[in-house]
């Protein structure tokens, strides 16, 4: 079997193709938003490969997996083209977000005040990633502004950036590190 080539060239004007082929700027917010899912999942793999707990790893790699359908979703016009089987979300998706987040919150003592990003690598990682996971989210709204996407995936990134935090504020506990909460006096 011969290797495929990496490049294309179909994108050197600046256009590139969604899932069924219909092209498309490479500036369209369909782009940013799929594409904000792949840098989201590439700082989720920096994430895991500093993170000690393997129930929390496995939970992350679930995640990866998942963005990975999202992204799949999102490239896909449904107006033009079926969805694959694989682009779904479904509940139990959620819902297995929702019982890590309980599960790890429990264990976490009250917060006191706003946390800043920080108190160790991991937890700051955590903190990047809900980040990103944020504006994946604002921008998969923008997008279904002009088109309908499916309830399942903006809940299921929502609660992708409820499940960091707590995994942020894990990441402290678990590495006896101080969280960092925000001094609101003024200077």
């Amino acid at each position: 079997m011969k290797k495929s080539s990496l490049y294309t060239r179909g994108g050197d004007k600046g256009t590139t193709s969604l899932v069924g082929g219909q092209r498309v700027s490479k500036g369209d917010i369909r782009l940013e938003s799929y594409g904000t899912i792949d840098e989201l999942n590439s700082f989720l793999g920096l994430l895991i490969s500093e993170i000690d707990d393997p129930e929390t790893t496995d939970v992350l790699q679930f995640v990866q997996h998942r963005l990975f359908s999202i992204g799949s979703y999102l490239a896909t016009d449904t107006t033009t083209t079926d969805l694959r089987p694989s682009s779904h979300i479904s509940i139990n998706d959620i819902e297995r977000l929702e019982q890590k987040i309980d599960e790890i919150d429990s264990r976490l003592p009250k917060m006191k005040g706003f946390i800043l990003p920080g108190g160790c690598r991991s937890a700051s990682l955590a903190h990047v990633c809900r980040t990103i996971c944020r504006r994946a989210e604002r921008q998969i709204c923008r997008l279904s502004e002009i088109t309908e996407v499916d309830d399942a995936v903006l809940t299921f990134i929502n609660r992708l950036s409820d499940l960091l935090f707590v995994i942020a504020r894990n990441e402290c506990l678990l590495k006896n590190k101080d969280e960092i909460i925000w001094n609101n006096a003024c200077y």
